[in-house]
């Protein structure tokens, strides 16, 4: 008889264009770091950083240097980095000495193809799964919230990530109505950037736009709304560095498109929900997640746009690994027989 069991782990990972995060069953969220590989010259095998360590090299590196972002807008773009880097993330989370053929619950969003959707389970093949469950990253959400989605009730989920904001309408343990748009937190800093450098005519970091984004006093612009930040950055003119100060009304204005997409998708699916689940909605209201729930009066201007009441979920930004993870504690539950699609 052996001496001791080997463990084999079931782990949910949360693959996000800006953030992976992976879940260990019994353990909670063991890794959160930013999904970027960085690499030297052409050579893919010369991995120098991933994650929390590649980032922080980010702009104080040499120009020999390949800064790797393997996911856009939610699904990857770079197959052989993403496989790396989920290989990393996991090895992390459960060390080397357990990684043996894990079990996985992966998030993916709703709007994916076949040919995305089969990327991503092959890069978990390839490391190693030999299960794997995949789940929709709202219905992830939604559980992850704490909402009654295995309950005869309608459940409504805008979850806004960096690359995706996936709108959708749970019940029974599934999605009744979705629409997924590729429009999320980093086109919104990207509208900022865009901002300043047509306006300012100063560069700034995603990090310096994302910051931005958080310290807007309303998310609605307004003409009473006395607000200044310093923002610093380098002049696009001489390449120096440079400080400006920037009405934040303006940034509030400059992010108004990508807003309107948003609310565009919720009206989208708003006005398709079955007679059944209206009463649901009314009573409950809608609920935000993900890492750029948390905008400023964002929940004030979706109650205002549609006249239901809306709230930002408790840790907005893990609603959806946490969904995932409970999946993970209740592996056996999911009915997957093998490796592949659950």
């Amino acid at each position: 008889m052996a001496l001791f069991q080997l463990v084999k782990p079931d782990i949910a990972v949360d693959i996000g264009t800006n953030n992976t995060r992976v879940y260990v069953k019994d353990k909670g969220i063991v890794v959160n770091e930013p999904s970027v590989v960085i690499v030297r010259g052409d050579n893919t095998k010369n991995i120098i950083a991933v994650g929390d360590s590649a980032e922080e090299m980010i702009g104080r590196s040499s120009g020999n240097i390949r800064i790797v972002h393997p996911l856009r807008d939610g699904v990857i773009v770079d197959y052989e980095m993403a496989q790396i880097m989920i290989h990393y993330f996991v090895t992390k989370a459960i060390g080397t000495r357990h990684f043996v053929n894990p079990r996985m619950v992966v998030t993916m969003p709703g709007s994916v193809s076949k040919v995305e959707r089969r990327a991503v389970i092959n890069a978990m093949e390839r490391i190693g799964a030999r299960q794997i469950f995949v789940v929709e990253q709202a219905f992830a959400a939604a559980l992850g919230t704490g909402l009654p989605v295995y309950e005869p009730q309608g459940s409504f989920v805008v979850d806004i990530g960096g690359g995706t904001t996936e709108v959708a309408l749970v019940s029974m343990g599934g999605i009744v109505l979705s629409h997924s748009i590729r429009i999320a937190g980093n086109k919104i800093d990207e509208a900022i950037s865009g901002y300043l450098k047509k306006q300012h005519a100063i560069l700034v970091t995603d990090r310096v736009a994302e910051q931005l984004k958080f310290d807007l006093a309303d998310v609605r612009a307004g003409e009473n709304m006395e607000h200044v930040a310093v923002v610093r950055g380098r002049d696009i003119a001489t390449g120096m560095p440079l400080t400006v100060d920037v009405n934040m009304t303006k940034v509030s204005e400059a992010i108004r498109e990508p807003l309107k997409e948003i609310l565009a998708a919720i009206k989208w699916v708003l006005g398709r929900i079955p007679p059944e689940f209206a009463a649901d909605i009314l009573q409950n209201g809608i609920f935000l997640t993900g890492g750029s729930a948390a905008l400023p009066n964002l929940d004030s201007m979706i109650a205002s746009e549609f006249g239901v009441p809306v709230s930002v979920a408790r840790d907005a930004g893990e609603c959806t690994t946490l969904g995932a993870g409970y999946m993970a504690d209740h592996f056996d539950m999911l009915g997957v027989t093998g490796r592949g699609e659950g």
